[in-house]
């Protein structure tokens, strides 16, 4: 394997959204030097992939940001880091604009006003978002991209980050990588749990399958604080083909109805994203089942509407309507959950940060998916985050005196990294694969740690078995062989999983209580305290997960670490 050394002041890893308008953030503010690292390719990686055809979280006339922080809290039972939700919603509507001024499409009505669908949402065109945000990235000289290069861990003496390691997937090249600054704008973790579809459709599920948690498990690593891995997200979708459900349920107002043909979900509390998928499980548990979004009777020219829109966001969907001869208008749709998830920009799980999106490790950055504390957030708000880390980076270069990394030390940081990985490309070929390895890790969070077959709860007992059997497993791990990069990108994203399932069993246990329905559903607690009205953090010494609890942050508070 080749080696280089690479110096930069800003290293951002994972050219997603928030990725991406980081570097366009720094970019248009400075001459720094950017350099962006992605596994995939910023063309077509992270949850924009494939297009989206609605922003989810914009001010709409007549609403503020502190409307669309009420609402992010009503929906997270009021546990969310009010000064992280309220600076993001107050910059949604600014890169929104600027979005359009790069080439999004956004569709208005005949005063020129953006077509809303629903309080928070605007219609978009957004099949091509992401080559709009890369080609944006591609247009400033000071931004490096290296795409198909997987990140693997940070490098960071006395608490302070001062780079990373990585590797080409493609081209046999090791990286050490130095920077003044990092910021992290990975995204979530998905494949921790045991999927909704066995086999070769395990794949087709809610969040991107390449999504694998390596920025929380380069954080945690690292020793950085971490929060709310307890809140899990769990989507609630038409059945077998994962396709989202808002586009129906909002878009021609479709209620959810049980098998015998009544409203639900009003009888479980307020209709918070938790409670859709709470009430939907309890209506199945209770044998109302099965249950559906009502679109009989939606009218022909609804039911062509849908048929347009899913053939471009879930094609699955269309084609299965299509397929059996039947479209929503002539028959209901089936609903039910996904496997659980750990992404941020749903739910609270992440890096603990600051106001600024610093981390508790001196000069790393978060945004997006893995900067916790702030649900909801979605494509906007994942822009806005990038906006307030990339600010935030700069002032931090500015006002930082940094320590020279002698020709020794360097060389020293660059050997330890290599081992690191080299080791990998040596161990002797043994019994497990990757694959196998990796639906064991599934199946025990699936059946002790609150996944589908339990119907999301989960109890003590179980909990100290999932996990003894995932550190089983991580031992297992990081015995395999690699015979090329690739393998080693599999291995890496074995272990990352590994590490973060452990996390979400630690913080699962250390709520005693139920907090969001399904997403956190403690068989043992299974009502709300508000002793447990603080936030669940942990920090990884010694290869054991050591909580912290901490208390409420509110609205205009600036929140500083302590380091």
């Amino acid at each position: 394997m080749d080696k280089k050394t690479i110096q930069t002041d800003v290293l951002i890893i994972g050219g997603g959204t928030a990725g991406c308008y980081a570097a366009i953030t720094l970019a248009e503010q400075s001459d720094k030097e950017v350099l962006i690292a992605e596994k995939a390719d910023i063309k077509r990686s992270g949850c924009l992939a494939a297009g989206v055809n609605a922003l989810n979280a914009y001010i709409v006339s007549g609403n503020t940001p502190e409307d669309y922080l009420e609402y992010v809290k009503k929906d997270a039972e009021g546990l969310i880091r009010e000064d992280l939700v309220l600076t993001m919603s107050e910059r949604l509507n600014k890169v929104t604009k600027h979005l359009e001024e790069m080439g999004l499409v956004i569709l208005k009505n005949k005063d020129g006003e953006y077509v809303t669908r629903g309080n928070r949402n605007i219609k978009i065109n957004g099949e091509n978002i992401k080559p709009i945000l890369a080609n944006q990235v591609y247009s400033y000289s000071n931004i490096t991209v290296f795409n198909r290069v997987n990140i693997i861990d940070y490098i960071v003496a006395d608490n302070q980050i001062i780079g990373a390691y990585g590797f080409h997937i493609l081209k046999n090249t090791f990286y050490t990588i130095f920077a003044k600054t990092v910021i992290c704008s990975t995204g979530g973790a998905a494949g921790i749990y045991k999927p909704n579809n066995p086999g070769l459709s395990r794949h087709k599920m809610w969040y991107p399958p390449f999504n694998t948690g390596a920025g929380y498990a380069m954080g945690i690593r690292s020793g950085a604080e971490m929060t709310t891995f307890e809140m899990r997200f769990i989507a609630l979708r038409c059945k077998d083909t994962i396709a989202p459900t808002g586009t129906i349920a909002q878009g021609v107002s479709a209620p959810q109805i049980n098998g015998a043909g009544e409203l639900y979900d009003k009888q479980y509390g307020a209709p918070t994203t938790a409670n859709r998928v709470y009430s939907t499980i309890e209506e199945n548990k209770q044998g109302r089942g099965p249950c559906f979004l009502k679109t009989e009777g939606i009218g022909e020219k609804a039911e062509e509407e849908l048929l347009k829109a899913y053939l471009n966001m879930a094609p699955a969907q269309t084609l299965k309507w299509l397929e059996r001869g039947k479209g929503p208008n002539h028959e209901n749709v089936e609903i039910e959950g996904t496997e659980p998830y750990i992404v941020g920009g749903h739910t609270a799980s992440g890096y603990w940060v600051d106001t600024g999106r610093q981390t508790t490790i001196k000069g790393l950055y978060a945004a997006g998916d893995v900067a916790g504390g702030c649900p909801q957030k979605y494509v906007t708000g994942s822009l806005a985050e990038g906006e307030i880390a990339a600010l935030s980076a700069l002032r931090y270069i500015e006002e930082t005196t940094f320590k020279t990394i002698y020709k020794e030390e360097q060389q020293e940081y660059e050997r330890t990294g290599f081992e690191a990985v080299n080791k990998f490309l040596h161990h002797p070929e043994g019994i497990y694969t990757v694959f196998q390895l990796e639906e064991a890790m599934q199946k025990v969070m699936d059946e002790y740690a609150g996944g589908i077959s339990g119907n999301y709860g989960y109890n003590q007992s179980r909990l100290v078995i999932a996990e003894s059997r995932i550190r089983e497993l991580r031992e297992l791990a990081l015995r395999l062989h690699a015979k090329d990069c690739y393998d080693l990108m599999k291995i890496y994203e074995l272990l990352d999983r590994l590490l973060v399932a452990e996390a979400v069993i630690v913080h699962l246990e250390a709520r005693k209580e139920t907090r969001w329905h399904s997403f956190q559903e403690n068989l043992d607690f299974q009502e709300k305290d508000e002793a447990y009205f603080l936030y669940i953090n942990s920090i990884r010494k010694n290869e054991r997960f050591e909580i912290i609890k901490r208390a409420f942050v509110g609205r205009g508070v600036v929140y500083e670490h302590t380091h």
